[in-house]
């Protein structure tokens, strides 16, 4: 059967990782038009309370499904470290159990996060005036959760063998439904923010269909197969603790965005609105930075596979020069056009909004380059199997988060939130930075130690 797949262990190294990653990269912005284009058709259509209440609902939102979506990026972390060591009998296992521990993944987070909606936003203060259409867009969300987290799955086993395109193609069909039926949904039947939520759902069910016909005529080898559905309880354990070191990497960031949007919740509507903008435009730029550390991560798993760690090392430099220049370039269009991308956004012309949303722009795109360091680095560790201190530095972050809302956004108002994310990037990529340092001496130690009893 003709696969479509790309080997990292061989040839340029820096266009591996342009080739791998471009797709992701305009995979990932079409992607980010899911919300973007709910939150903007919401507020031109229904207003500021309504952008709000979606706003409001975004880190919630993120702190199930970035879960989810690191569980399932780690399961594809060990399918490409497989495929780089041309291992295809412990492949083909890990794709079985990838299948149905994903199906297990979305019945426990739909289930739990049904139950706790109500009383999570309720804790984080979301005013009165919101939370009923805040909880409306994220129940409906949540219901059909299983549908994202099918998406995260198929893309990424994909992407594990170096298939970038096709999750892209399918992605910008499902994208285009989005937009569509959010004009439909909201503006035409007049369901509210509830129609922006149906939207989203019924759009990525289209990109699931299209990945697994894709998948199952294309790349076989990444459908359930169910002889090679057994109990192997080591790679079990495997694909469990990469897999839960990713997720609670992403969870213990999204919990602390969570908390941190309770304190921005604190200081009103307007606030709300302006952060809330802040962030898509923030996200948006970020996009480029997740890529390439997304590239960097499958790039080392696939060479620490196939044992290349020379590869490795290069690959993990030129992943941080690429977040430079990509830094440099997000800095300039801050500077230049900051304004007029929150006013298209939100679709108002207050300027305590634009004033607000501005100021948390300017300062966190300048510590974009401290960023791309503290992701790269973090990704590829991950991707060569270094679990713990990733997990911690998130944690440190999390901590960082819960004093920031309960000491710094009392005193120092929203000033103390817009300065918070960049300190928290510069002490955990101190951290990383240790780690890799660690990594390379312990690694080419054993190196060295099997050098030379090969020799005697």
């Amino acid at each position: 059967m003709k696969t479509s797949t790309l080997k990292m262990t061989e040839g340029s190294i820096l266009k591996n990782l342009i080739y791998f990653a471009v797709p992701i990269l305009i995979g990932n912005i079409f992607q980010q038009l899911y919300n973007v284009a709910d939150t903007a058709i919401i507020g031109n259509i229904l207003g500021d309370g309504a952008f709000a209440a979606v706003g409001a609902a975004a880190p919630v939102y993120g702190l199930i499904i970035g879960f989810a979506g690191g569980l399932t990026n780690g399961f594809a972390v060990i399918i490409a470290r497989f495929f780089g060591a041309n291992d295809m009998r412990r492949l083909k296992k890990a794709v079985a159990l990838t299948y149905v521990l994903s199906a297990a993944i979305a019945l426990v987070l739909t289930v739990t996060g049904l139950a706790a909606m109500h009383p999570l936003m309720a804790s984080l203060q979301t005013p009165d005036e919101i939370i009923s259409d805040t909880e409306s867009y994220m129940g409906i969300i949540l219901l059909f959760s299983a549908v994202t987290i099918a998406y995260n799955m198929l893309a990424g086993m994909m992407r594990a063998v170096g298939n970038t395109k096709a999750p892209l193609y399918f992605l910008i069909v499902s994208v285009l439904v989005n937009i569509v039926l959010d004009f439909l949904f909201v503006s035409g039947f007049g369901m509210g923010v509830a129609g922006a939520a149906y939207a989203t759902v019924i759009s990525q069910a289209v990109s699931v269909v299209l990945c697994f016909i894709y998948a199952a005529k294309k790349c076989g080898f990444l459908v359930f197969d169910r002889s090679c559905l057994e109990m192997n309880r080591p790679l079990l354990a495997d694909l469990s603790m990469t897999g839960l070191s990713m997720g609670l990497m992403y969870a213990i960031v999204s919990v602390g965005s969570v908390v941190l949007q309770g304190a921005v919740n604190s200081l009103g509507t307007a606030v709300i609105t302006a952060h809330t903008a802040a962030r898509k435009i923030d996200d948006i730029f970020m996009l480029t930075l997740g890529t390439i550390a997304m590239a960097s991560s499958t790039f080392a798993s696939q060479n620490y596979g196939a044992g290349r760690l020379d590869r490795v090392k290069k690959g993990i430099r030129y992943g941080i020069l690429l977040s430079f220049g990509w830094s440099a370039f997000s800095v300039l269009c801050a500077v230049l056009f900051r304004v007029p991308l929150i006013a298209a956004l939100t679709g108002t012309n207050d300027e305590t909004v634009i004033d607000t949303a501005s100021q948390y722009i300017i300062i966190n795109i300048s510590f974009f380059f401290v960023l791309g360091i503290l992701l790269v680095l973090r990704s590829s560790l991950q991707g060569v199997g270094r679990k713990l201190v990733p997990v911690c530095g998130s944690g440190i972050e999390l901590l960082m988060k819960v004093i920031a809302a309960a000491v710094i956004a009392p005193h120092f108002g929203y000033f103390g939130i817009c300065i918070l994310e960049p300190a928290i990037w510069c002490v955990c990529a101190v951290i990383v930075v240790i780690d890799y340092a660690v990594f390379i001496r312990s690694t080419e130690k054993e190196h060295s130690l099997r050098k030379a009893a090969a020799v005697n």
